[in-house]
């Protein structure tokens, strides 16, 4: 196990890499993505909820080549569109639904196809025999703790906070986190912990202390914030039907404005436009309670809608803010954006072989453009850099 000053040296070397990678880089990038508009209609009211559903934090589904190679652009427009329609839980238990018209079918064609569709590449999976098991680690565990002031309040690692269902979110805005829709939803009904939703935020030991020889035995203190209202896409809330990945994830918008720095979103471009072709999220895992836990690797598949990788990672990660460094045209310059939302983990059942691995939900054009009307309320304000 590495002593604290190893792991913060460590941490120094990686942030520094990730600095100098950038420039590895050909500076070749490819075209704005063009963002739909999505048009909303007024909220209609729904019964109250029930918050019947229990939480699941350590979130497994599974996939066939169908579902790993079907593509926004194949679905018809109607059932698209209705999946892009969203619901809104208030505070005091009440909700709405609200639907949602896209524009013109004819002009959603780059939303699927903004980069070459990838086939899984032989030999990256794991051979599975008849018995499975779940995994979320794979090999020597990659996680680093992020510990001291210097750290948790420092960004990228300040934008992470806790979700009280036992998830992780991303400051996206002054008022906004971006989490995982199994966090707060099941796909029937609102989890029994989304009745009175908090977000909490690291306060680091010291802050809390006038001993400052005593912070270093002390843990983080969490200051809890209430949330508003969640909004969660339609397309999660199937019914009967059996959950997928592909709309997991949800938006929450706080009592009132935190005064911390927040990551921007941006279309998840392909892998190849990512500097070094890698992720990184920092959550709150369940096996090490307290602690704020950060992680890199590269992708390793990606679909029309997830991002598949072997991120180390264990329950209570999901709903971290999956991030890489992408190039912005207005800046001129590598920064790092939200790209996606880490769901769980899938067995992918491609050719008669079994691979296993870690997902995030892409942010597509189209989710861009929903995510950034929950945010904004104004569909003027949604467009790409």
């Amino acid at each position: 196990m590495m002593m604290p000053h190893e792991s913060s040296i460590l941490i120094h070397l990686l942030l520094l890499l990730q600095l100098l990678l950038p420039f590895t880089f050909s500076f070749l990038h490819s075209p704005p993505v063009h963002i739909p508009t999505l048009v909303p209609h007024s909220p209609m009211p729904l019964t109250r909820s029930g918050f019947s559903a229990q939480t699941q934090l350590d979130f497994t589904t599974h996939c066939n080549s169908s579902c790993f190679h079907r593509r926004e652009q194949e679905e018809p427009t109607e059932q698209l569109t209705e999946k892009l329609g969203f619901e809104t839980l208030y505070a005091d238990g009440s909700r709405t639904l609200t639907a949602v018209d896209v524009e013109a079918e004819d002009e959603l064609e780059g939303d699927a196809g903004h980069f070459a569709h990838p086939s899984p590449r032989s030999g990256l999976g794991v051979k599975l025999r008849h018995k499975r098991v779940r995994r979320q680690i794979y090999g020597a565990d990659g996680r680093f703790n992020i510990q001291g002031d210097n750290f948790l309040l420092d960004y990228p690692f300040s934008t992470a906070v806790r979700i009280s269902t036992g998830c992780t979110g991303v400051l996206v805005s002054q008022l906004h986190v971006l989490t995982a829709a199994h966090c707060v939803h099941d796909g029937k009904d609102y989890v029994k912990g989304a009745r009175k939703l908090r977000v909490g935020f690291l306060i680091p030991p010291s802050i809390n202390s006038t001993n400052a020889g005593l912070t270093s035995s002390k843990k983080s203190l969490v200051r809890w914030v209430r949330v508003k209202r969640t909004r969660v896409p339609k397309g999660w809330i199937q019914g009967s039907q059996e959950v997928s990945m592909d709309f997991d994830y949800a938006l929450l918008e706080l009592r009132w404005p935190h005064r911390r720095p927040f990551m921007r979103l941006s279309v998840a471009p392909s892998s190849d436009d990512l500097a070094g072709k890698r992720i990184h999220f920092s959550g709150f895992d369940s096996d090490r309670p307290g602690e704020l836990v950060y992680r890199f690797c590269p992708v390793e598949e990606e679909s029309s809608d997830l991002i598949y990788q072997h991120c180390d990672a264990r329950p209570g990660a999901s709903g971290s803010g999956v991030y890489g460094r992408v190039w912005d045209n207005s800046l001129e310059r590598w920064e790092r954006k939200v790209i996606g939302i880490f769901s769980g983990h899938q067995w992918l059942e491609i050719n008669g072989e079994n691979l296993d691995y870690n997902v995030a939900v892409r942010i597509t054009p189209l989710k861009f453009a929903q995510i950034c009307y929950w945010v904004h309320g104004n569909r003027l304000d949604c467009v790409h850099d």
